[in-house]
């Protein structure tokens, strides 16, 4: 089988060649090579039939493994079929170097995503960002905060947060930026830690071996590594004289785990805006983008040309972001919001709102961690 590195694909001539990539709409909207057509790799066959066989195709998905089957299939059909090794992952860390290596861009491209968050992203971001920070008492005066970054959207956008905060706010605090590398792949961390120096984010960096840990666990292997890594960041954190790690949840998480509450679980419950943890006395777990909207998040990542992993992790390479299948249950909460959206633009605010506003009297019960209630308790003394 034919091969090309993403060094020589950037080496063609782009009007001679046909590449092909197979990355879903979203993700090829977000970013592709210049010249490339997007055909989602359901769609291929349809596509190539009636083609010229003496046309080179290059196929591209995003590790570079999908494609490689495209290009057998490709070539048992006669066709002349090129394989992209390492995919648009490959693309990504060969542009993020070759920006880093121009200093004066880099730093001025920092300069842009700055200045887009108090600019452009004023009302959506960067208000709604305060506003929780305000509201719900996140950040206070001699905090030592970690704000924890996994390399994906909405962590590396907390992280320019809340270094504007810092630089702008009235309230003096400290700031840590912890990244773990459980196990990531080279491809990945270099796009991690290239993205952070694009950023002007100063990374401290652990290791573990959180991805070895879980490897053979064949039952929720996801829900485990996540409850590991909150533990690692936590200790971490708290070696390094933090009372506080920061993460990077935000408004649909919320809306989709109070749905997901009363789905899945028969219960009302939602995401907290901040937690004392039970684990490690003094330290403290705040959410700042707790107002933030995702569509939001996604609308600074794209208007600055950025361009993240959003699943890092070794064993989810080929999930819905790589060309995989969807399926969560959280996948499901995201597809009946988006059809909220469309019924009307209240109904995410009103699911927001009403776990700020529970009347207890239309309540038949609750609980806390130590008592039971039923409306019954008390409804023949009303």
């Amino acid at each position: 089988m034919k091969s090309i590195t993403v060094e020589e694909l950037e080496q063609i001539e782009k009007d001679k060649a046909v590449i092909l990539d197979i990355r879903d709409s979203e993700d090829f909207n977000r970013g592709r090579v210049d010249g490339a057509v997007n055909v989602p790799l359901s769609d291929v066959e349809d596509y190539v039939t009636g083609m010229d066989k003496s046309n080179t195709l290059y196929v591209m998905c995003h590790t570079g493994d999908k494609s490689m089957d495209v290009v057998e299939s490709l070539t048992d059909a006669g066709f002349c079929a090129v394989n992209v090794a390492g995919g648009y992952r490959a693309w990504l860390r060969l542009k993020l170097s070759q920006t880093l290596s121009e200093d004066s861009s880099a730093k001025q491209k920092t300069r842009d995503i700055e200045r887009s968050i108090i600019k452009k992203f004023r009302k959506s971001i960067w208000r709604k960002f305060t506003k929780a920070i305000q509201e719900y008492e996140l950040v206070k005066e001699g905090d030592k905060i970690a704000v924890c970054i996994s390399g994906g959207k909405d962590s590396m956008l907390l992280a320019k947060l809340m270094q504007e905060l810092k630089r702008h706010g009235q309230v003096p605090f400290e700031l840590i930026f912890l990244v773990m590398n459980p196990g990531y792949n080279e491809d990945n961390w270099k796009i991690i830690t290239d993205n952070a120096k694009l950023l002007g984010i100063p990374l401290t960096v652990f290791e573990s071996d959180i991805f070895n840990i879980v490897a053979d666990v064949e039952k929720s292997p996801c829900y485990l590594c996540a409850r590991m890594r909150r533990g690692y960041l936590y200790s971490h954190a708290k070696e390094l004289g933090c009372n506080k790690i920061a993460l990077g949840h935000h408004f649909d998480d919320v809306i989709e785990t109070t749905l997901m509450g009363m789905f899945y679980s028969g219960k009302v419950e939602t995401m907290m805006p901040k937690l004392h943890s039970k684990n490690f006395e003094g330290m403290e777990l705040i959410r700042p983008l707790y107002m933030v909207k995702e569509n939001d998040i996604k609308a600074w990542r794209d208007y600055n040309k950025l361009h993240f992993i959003q699943c890092a992790c070794r064993f989810t390479e080929h999930c819905s972001v790589c060309g995989g299948e969807h399926g969560s249950k959280r996948d499901e909460m995201k597809q009946l919001i988006a059809s909220f959206r469309k019924t009307s633009d209240l109904i995410d605010m009103n699911i927001f709102r009403s776990i700020h506003n529970v009347n207890l009297n239309t309540i038949i019960g609750y609980h806390d961690n130590e008592r039971k209630y039923s409306f019954l308790d008390d409804y023949d003394k009303k």
